[in-house]
């Protein structure tokens, strides 16, 4: 959930003048992996993958929940292999199963250990299940976090929701916060689904690193500017108005560029990593899942 680091002068220099690599930039502006909070392994039978959560993971719930979390690993087309998170939101007949499963690329320096608990809550707060990701280079994953990589990471975890739960697009609502919209926006791009949610969206990595940036340039990281007005699902934007990181325009530009943009979520005075304690962050939410989208 935390967010961009902050380039000094000679990386700067170095980045731009030998010659510019957009993932080299990418990595230094972007990717702060933790220290991982989990781990899975396989179980007795050899066919079923185990969730274990170290202390770090601050896990808020007892074993009754943890017991509706699935995991498994599943590898991308650059070879890397990634562990997803398949959090079932609690249901009894005669109530029929979630309508919507919400695909979530998290923020920064956060992983799907960290993640849990707050998939948890947010799932049972909804009435959705979550699925989630570890991009290469966090937690349990191997490789490393590059802009390519996140690509091809969400692009697996897609179709490992698709092909393993059998769920369709129409019922998948694609959620990124913060560095997790990038690879939200181009994913939904090529693919239609019931819904997309932009947390705290960035323009691109140069905008963010040089606010006064006016156009996209060749080596730019993260051009979501340029990929937003191809999604064509209905889009909600969330943003702070006092977002210390990215700062509340981008998440105006990107409203703005948005061929079926609801009502956004302007949250006044939040910041980066404090929206979810917002009450309207969850009626915006509820609103948008179990009313806006079923009309």
């Amino acid at each position: 959930m935390s967010g961009m680091n902050t380039l000094t002068f000679r990386e700067i220099c170095r980045l731009f003048c030998c010659p510019p690599c957009p993932s080299q930039i990418a990595s230094k502006l972007a990717f702060l992996p933790p220290d991982p909070t989990y781990s899975v392994m396989l179980d007795e039978s050899g066919n079923n993958y185990k969730l274990h959560l170290t202390e770090r993971a601050e896990w808020q719930y007892t074993d009754r929940e943890l017991k509706n979390i699935e995991v498994f690993v599943t590898q991308t087309s650059r070879g890397n292999r990634i562990p997803c998170m398949f959090v079932k939101c609690p249901h009894s007949a005669p109530s029929p199963p979630p309508k919507y499963t919400l695909l979530f690329s998290h923020g920064n320096a956060v992983d799907l250990g960290q993640m849990s608990s707050f998939y948890v809550g947010l799932g049972a707060r909804l009435g959705v299940n979550i699925f989630s990701y570890d991009y290469s280079g966090y937690g349990a994953s191997n490789g490393s976090p590059t802009e390519r990589n996140v690509y091809a990471d969400i692009e697996a975890a897609w179709q490992g929701l698709r092909q393993r739960y059998g769920i369709s697009p129409e019922h998948i609502i694609l959620y990124g916060q913060s560095i997790g919209t990038v690879p939200t926006i181009d994913l939904a791009k090529k693919y239609e689904c019931a819904a997309v949610i932009l947390h705290s969206p960035l323009l691109s990595g140069m905008r963010v690193a040089f606010p006064d940036t006016k156009r996209t340039w060749c080596f730019d990281p993260f051009p979501s500017i340029n990929k937003v007005a191809k999604v064509t699902s209905p889009v909600l934007v969330i943003h702070g108005t006092e977002d210390e990181v990215i700062d509340f325009s981008h998440g105006l530009a990107i409203y703005e560029r948005c061929q079926k943009a609801v009502e956004p979520l302007w949250v006044e005075g939040a910041g980066h990593n404090d929206i979810e304690l917002y009450s309207q962050y969850i009626d915006r939410l509820r609103q948008f899942v179990t009313v806006e989208l079923r009309e």
